[in-house]
């Protein structure tokens, strides 16, 4: 079993920046990609962001050139870094990770969420 757990989320004004953390720990032999997807009230889970084990990131047009991911494969850990914050950014944002268990089976995991609520 494999546990992730987002951090960072909060209220901010428009404008304004966060950093998400999500770290997983479990069973765990190696991490393939990790993402970062969000959900707004009445709409459907978008994929916001996602990284390769070898650092290269992706990003939704809607935040390209705003948003930044990264990762630490040493501590099990991706990062998503928030600048330039709309209102139209507000969700609760998931992270997900690939996962290659010690005995070699693969499975994707999602955390509980975290929210960010952008104010005008």
């Amino acid at each position: 079993q494999v546990q992730l757990v987002e951090s960072g989320g909060g209220l901010v004004q428009a404008g304004g920046s966060l950093r998400l953390s999500c770290v997983a720990s479990g069973n765990i032999f190696s991490i393939n990609a990790m993402g970062w997807y969000r959900q707004a009230p009445g709409k459907q889970r978008e994929l916001v962001a996602d990284i390769t084990s070898g650092g290269i990131g992706n990003y939704a047009d809607s935040v390209k050139g705003r948003f930044t991911i990264s990762r630490d494969n040493a501590k099990n850990t991706v990062y998503l870094q928030m600048n330039s914050l709309k209102p139209e950014d507000t969700a609760v944002y998931y992270c997900k990770a690939g996962v290659t268990h010690v005995a070699r089976s693969r499975t994707d995991y999602w955390g509980q969420g975290t929210q960010v609520t952008v104010s005008s």
